[in-house]
């Protein structure tokens, strides 16, 4: 079993210091570029499926969240006030209140809807120090998140909608949900008292499960305070699980802040506010990633794609040329020389990297590469050209192969 506090220390993804404070690592440059890819990746599908991208403050006046409900209902997991200037500011614990501010800063048709919004933001959450751990459980979260403002008509389509960009995340991710589940409310929990709000937010979203034909529970005490969820869990190697995607129908935030569009009669009418984050937290996300995979992430995700092995240090600048033309076509490559060992120990230095690149003086002078891969398989010397342009494919197309046979070798 890996555990991702350990590996990702050992693999230098991140790591934490007292000075920063618990709960708050920071990322080394593998970490990063991990990171910048997986956000790259869903910005790039958010695009695609019709999403507009914002930035929003991580501050906002307390009477936003007093708004929004969450100073009521939340403020236990929220850091205390700041005074500035006579107001009090506050980290948000959550995006969706300045999402609202942003949909109501301009008017709207009911031709624009569905309005889908998304912004990879920062929140932040008071946890207490014994429950933080690692990536899975911080106080300074980056999250997918996004807000889609539409008719009551376009909720289950826009909720299906989200369900499949999921299930295509997960696919390119290589990783798979241990359950379904629908969050409701319990008895006890800081929830909106709204009886006929929960029951239409709950039969819509009981019905996009039922349709979906995905086996789900219905689990009491896990939904927001204003809404139910869909929350697609996933397992650590020991079994514990841990939400990673969540969709949600609220009727509850579009009341307070006011909001409307016009409708075809020419009046104003409620829209309702989908809340749907594809792979949650990045923290979280990466933790599972580095459990999932123990480091041998898919080739598009992995931190270095591509290590170059010059045999002796004749082959060093055509090694150097190559890791050029690497980063030329957007593939992350070093060059892994002499000074680092022997040819073996290089290569065993590099288990972990999908592509090993080696040189020796026949293919430098071909303009050659005998490609070995991360799982064992050893190709015969190609052109170099060719054989990066089918890594780059390959990678582009997000795919969890290593090498497709049908092309050739």
């Amino acid at each position: 079993m890996h555990d991702h506090r350990k590996l990702g220390r050992e693999l230098e993804l991140f790591d934490t210091d007292p000075l920063i404070g618990a709960g708050l690592p920071y990322w080394l440059p593998d970490g990063a570029a991990l990171r910048h890819t997986l956000e790259e990746y869903i910005r790039t599908a958010e695009r695609l499926a019709g999403y507009r991208h914002v930035y929003s403050p991580v501050l906002g006046k307390r009477e936003l969240y007093e708004i929004s409900g969450h100073w009521s209902h939340y403020s236990d997991d929220m850091f205390p006030p700041m005074d500035l200037g006579g107001e009090q500011v506050v980290l948000r614990p959550s995006l969706c209140p300045h999402h609202a501010v942003i949909y109501r800063s301009r008017s709207h048709s009911y031709r624009e809807l569905p309005l889908r919004m998304a912004e990879l933001g920062g929140m932040y959450r008071s946890e207490l120090s014994g429950v933080l751990g690692g990536l899975t459980r911080v106080r300074a979260i980056q999250l997918n998140d996004a807000h889609i403002f539409c008719t009551l008509d376009q909720v289950a389509d826009e909720a299906r909608a989200a369900l499949d960009m999921i299930r295509r995340a997960y696919e390119a991710l290589g990783i798979r949900p241990a359950r379904f589940r629908l969050s409701l409310p319990g008895p006890g929990g800081k929830y909106v008292a709204a009886p006929e709000m929960w029951q239409r937010s709950t039969a819509l979203l009981t019905g996009v499960l039922d349709a979906s034909g995905l086996p789900y529970e219905a689990v009491e005490g896990e939904a927001a305070f204003y809404g139910p969820k869909i929350d697609v869990q996933v397992a650590d190697p020991a079994g514990r699980e841990s939400t990673l995607s969540t969709i949600q129908a609220d009727f509850h935030q579009p009341e307070q802040f006011d909001l409307h569009y016009i409708g075809a009669d020419g009046a104003k009418h409620r829209p309702v506010m989908v809340h749907r984050s594809i792979i949650g937290s990045v923290e979280r996300a990466v933790a599972h990633l580095v459990e999932q995979h123990g480091g041998a992430f898919p080739g598009w995700l992995s931190p270095t794609q591509v290590v170059i092995l010059p045999v002796s240090d004749a082959e060093l600048p055509d090694a150097e040329d190559l890791a050029r033309r690497c980063t030329a076509l957007g593939l992350r490559a070093e060059v892994s020389g002499r000074e680092r060992g022997s040819l073996g120990a290089r290569i065993r230095e590099a288990r972990l990297v999908p592509y090993q690149a080696v040189l020796g003086a026949a293919e430098a002078a071909g303009d050659l590469v005998a490609l070995r891969l991360r799982d064992g398989r050893r190709l015969g010397p190609q052109p170099a050209g060719e054989a990066l342009a089918r890594i780059g494919a390959l990678v582009a197309a997000h795919s969890t192969t290593l090498w497709d046979e049908a092309a050739g070798v």
